[in-house]
């Protein structure tokens, strides 16, 4: 299984990016899929996550109301459009997938395959 980011870049404060997330390789049976974050010196951070079928969006309190995770199952894909954009959000970002669980999670633990992440860079 490969997961592979992409659509990270470097904007201003108050721009917009949209990161997406492609698998291939071995299909899950319904699987739930989280976006994750971490800054230069601090650990891994939950930003989002989507259950299969959208039933369940999670998000983190500080992208709440300026993120929106989503997917294409169709294209096995998941999607985040992150907008009003701040300082603070620079970071690589990874996606993630849980192998045999449906519903959303923060926790990075439960999370079995990862992408390679792709730079966020938010200048002010």
């Amino acid at each position: 299984v490969q997961l592979q980011a992409s659509g990270g870049g470097l904007v201003q404060a108050g721009g917009s990016l949209r990161l997406s997330c492609v698998g291939s390789g071995r299909r899950f049976n319904r699987p739930a899929m989280g976006w994750f974050r971490q800054a230069p010196g601090k650990g891994r951070e939950f930003v989002a996550a989507i259950s299969w079928s959208a039933i369940t969006i999670i998000y983190a309190d500080s992208v709440k109301g300026r993120f929106t995770i989503s997917r294409d199952d169709a294209k096995d894909t998941v999607y985040l459009q992150m907008n009003s954009l701040k300082p603070e959000d620079t970071a690589v970002y990874y996606c993630a997938v849980r192998r045999n669980y449906s519903s959303a999670s923060y926790y990075a633990s439960e999370y079995d395959y990862w992408g390679q992440g792709t730079q966020v860079t938010v200048s002010s």
